[in-house]
């Protein structure tokens, strides 16, 4: 009976521990698959703080500090071709520059160019004993254009752009807007002539307009304002 019982326990033994084993081992493997789900689990949180904090940083984005063009060009002082890169592409050397962040436009005169009369200039700040300020007379319906001097100092001015408002017994009849560009500062005044515009035609036409011509960069900074007048008369 007791070699009976050991023969049934034998077998018995033998499915216990098979079992046992298969339980270990599905114990052993289970820990590994959870992991891998949570290792996934992991990656899709680390996407989305990625995402946030990309989302964070770019809306939080703050641009370098504005350097003046002395320390741009100091930063490879010890390179000389590159330094003459530098001030070549500029315009200017070293001790033209102070340190000066701001940019500043000077503008030095105002003229017109018309097929009415020959081109006619004028310095600026414009002399306030001239009566009206009537810079120019035009026939009706004719094509003009301005056109402006100026220089760059100190630094790169970005974004420069222009707004020519014109009255007519107090009331506003036009208005223009352009974008003359970015500018470095250089040894040769830059010359730019702003878009044709058309006087308008008729009796109600004539007569002396006041205008107002305004100039701005991308910070806008107001580089000039400029108030001044001018005549239509009949084309005859």
């Amino acid at each position: 009976m007791e070699s009976g019982k050991r023969a049934e326990a034998g077998p018995s033994a033998g499915v216990s521990e098979d079992k046992q084993q298969r339980e270990e081992r599905e114990m052993s493997e289970k820990p590994l698959a959870d992991e891998v789900c949570d290792d996934h689990e992991d990656d899709d949180d680390d996407d989305d703080d990625d995402k946030k904090d990309g989302a964070g940083a770019l809306a939080g984005f703050v641009p370098g500090p504005l350097l003046s063009l002395k320390e741009q060009i100091e930063k490879d002082k010890d390179d000389d071709s590159l330094r003459r890169w530098k001030e070549k592409l500029l315009g200017c050397v070293e001790e033209d520059l102070n340190g000066q962040m701001e940019p500043e436009v000077k503008f030095h005169s105002i003229g017109i160019i018309s097929n009415d009369l020959e081109e006619v200039s004028y310095p600026l700040p414009l002399d306030l004993n001239r009566e009206g300020l009537v810079l120019f007379t035009l026939k009706e319906g004719s094509q003009y254009q301005l056109k402006l001097t100026f220089s760059v100092l100190h630094n790169i001015v970005s974004g420069l752009t222009y707004s020519n408002t014109v009255w007519k017994a107090g009331l506003k009849v036009d208005q223009n807007k352009g974008m003359l560009g970015t500018f470095a500062p250089q040894r040769e005044p830059y010359v730019h002539v702003l878009d044709e515009e058309t006087t308008p035609s008729g009796v109600l036409a004539r007569g002396i307009y006041s205008a107002n011509l305004k100039f701005e960069d991308d910070d806008r900074r107001c580089h000039m304002e400029l108030k001044y007048a001018f005549e239509i008369k009949k084309n005859s």
